[in-house]
């Protein structure tokens, strides 16, 4: 797989060609495909070939389209991510339901932590605290909502002044185009995995496909907070940057990588710690490096 994200925000024709993507606009560009990561079509202008999308969906890159306000809408996945898909489809439904709330309390423990450090490195310090009393509180399941009560504790102190999730603005902006990348890095992983993405551990509404994919991207979603928190107010290229939150660093079992590299080893952690019944197997990202 590849290392680049490929952002198109101008009009232009994409096409594949020996083994490269073709942008044909002003000027013509050349990228080997299995340099791409992801490919974002940020742009309404943009017509692509049907041989160029049948060799990003081989090649497993995400491809993302964007709507005529440059907001993410669709993306582009393969049917089949593994050879032995159905055998994997069936063995998720028969996933014991203890095992997934085990799961669960560990991903959202996690989060809980993640947040908490957010917070410090921010300054809250009793805020910090009591995330961290939040954190150890957390039963299979999460019955108890901790996750909910920390989420507001967290965008209380994080969020400006009169500023809630649902208010619109630059940093829900910012917020909202960041998780949307994030979603689309574990939708391809989860589906390269050979699993579904509309069955979750913990998200379960009906009119959603990703279910699952939202699960497992709880943990990770301060690193967006982190990037988006750091833009300066009215920042025109936050969509780039936003979009370049896969390429950062990061280490996994102490070994350094990219934060995409990070996920997809994260994904198949939970896999199999939901196949194996092993929940404490799973393994976080950990020390993503915030840059622009």
């Amino acid at each position: 797989m590849g290392f680049r994200t490929v952002i198109v925000n101008s009009r232009s024709k994409l096409e594949f060609r020996l083994n490269y993507l073709v942008i044909r606009g002003e000027k013509e560009k050349r990228i080997f495909i299995n340099e791409i990561n992801t490919l974002i079509v940020q742009s309404t202008a943009v017509s692509l070939t049907a041989a160029l999308l049948c060799e990003l969906v081989k090649s497993k890159v995400k491809v993302i389209f964007c709507d005529e306000k440059n907001n993410p809408q669709a993306e582009l996945m393969s049917y089949y991510g593994a050879h032995n898909t159905s055998k994997r489809y069936k063995t998720q439904i028969l996933w014991k339901n203890e095992t997934k709330q085990a799961v669960w309390q560990t991903i959202v423990a996690r989060k809980i932590i993640n947040q908490a450090q957010l917070l410090f490195e921010s300054g809250f310090l009793a805020e910090y605290e009591l995330l961290n009393e939040y954190a150890g509180e957390v039963l299979p399941g999460d019955i108890t909502n901790r996750e909910g009560h920390a989420a507001k504790v967290y965008f209380n102190c994080m969020l400006p002044e009169g500023v809630g999730r649902r208010s619109g603005g630059f940093i829900n902006a910012c917020l909202n185009y960041g998780y949307a990348v994030l979603l689309s890095a574990f939708n391809r992983e989860i589906v390269a995995c050979g699993y579904l993405t509309q069955l979750g551990l913990w998200h379960d509404n009906e009119f959603n496909q990703f279910n699952f994919s939202c699960d497992l991207m709880e943990p990770l979603r301060t690193i967006v907070d982190k990037a988006a928190f750091a833009l300066k107010e009215g920042d025109e290229q936050f969509k780039r940057k936003m979009a370049n939150i896969l390429n950062y660093p990061a280490r996994v079992n102490g070994k350094k990588t990219t934060l995409d590299i990070a996920i997809r080893q994260y994904v198949r952690s939970v896999t199999e710690a939901l196949e194996n019944d092993e929940p404490a197997t799973i393994v976080f990202p950990e020390d993503v490096f915030i840059y622009e």
